[in-house]
């Protein structure tokens, strides 16, 4: 299938196709969160989606606890899973985070990148001074403050190539309902 934009439609407000898409490019740079709020929000939600390429070149989608520390993403992940697997196989990942119930509490952020195994595999007892800070806020996220591995996980590290965010709560700052196209008012 081919999809042709003609320049030259209209839209019932005047606007040209090219118009609409530099104002929908425009609000999308509107409702991106700073970097602080970016970093804050990956410190406070607790699960991802990471989505990886399989063998025979399909998606693999799955929930995971995670930590965010000095610009990457570090993943605990089961050794002996599919996950696991593809990453070793392909280190191409895409990960999403995101929260909101309503429209307008929608946020989130997507990064894609290349994950590289840090540690032990699977991570053992033995002190790691490469692994120390993200398994100190691992361990405050998600075990009560005191990190064990189990013998079962290893870290993976995400280098980030690509990152974007969104957070509809700002639609509210810029004079937008939120809801156009979706018949609500």
């Amino acid at each position: 299938m081919t999809v042709q934009i003609v320049d030259s439609w209209v839209s019932d407000k005047g606007f040209t196709v090219a118009d609409e898409f530099v104002r929908n490019q425009r609000r999308g740079r509107a409702i991106a969160m700073t970097d602080v709020e970016r970093d804050a929000f990956l410190a406070a939600e607790r699960t991802c989606r990471v989505a990886t390429v399989g063998k025979d070149g399909a998606p693999h989608v799955s929930p995971l606890w995670f930590g965010w520390h000095d610009g990457a993403l570090w993943l605990f992940s089961i050794t002996r899973s599919q996950r696991w697997t593809d990453l070793v196989r392909d280190p191409r990942v895409s990960v999403v985070v995101d929260a909101g119930v309503d429209y307008m509490e929608l946020c989130g952020v997507e990064l894609s990148g290349r994950a590289e195994i840090v540690g032990d595999v699977p991570r053992s007892a033995e002190p790691d001074p490469q692994l120390a800070a993200v398994e100190q806020i691992f361990a405050d996220k998600y075990m009560g403050g005191t990190f064990y591995p189990d013998g079962r996980h290893a870290w993976l590290r995400i280098t980030v190539d690509k990152i974007s965010s969104w957070d509809f709560r700002k639609l509210a700052d810029l004079g937008k309902g939120g809801h156009e196209g979706t018949g609500k008012a």
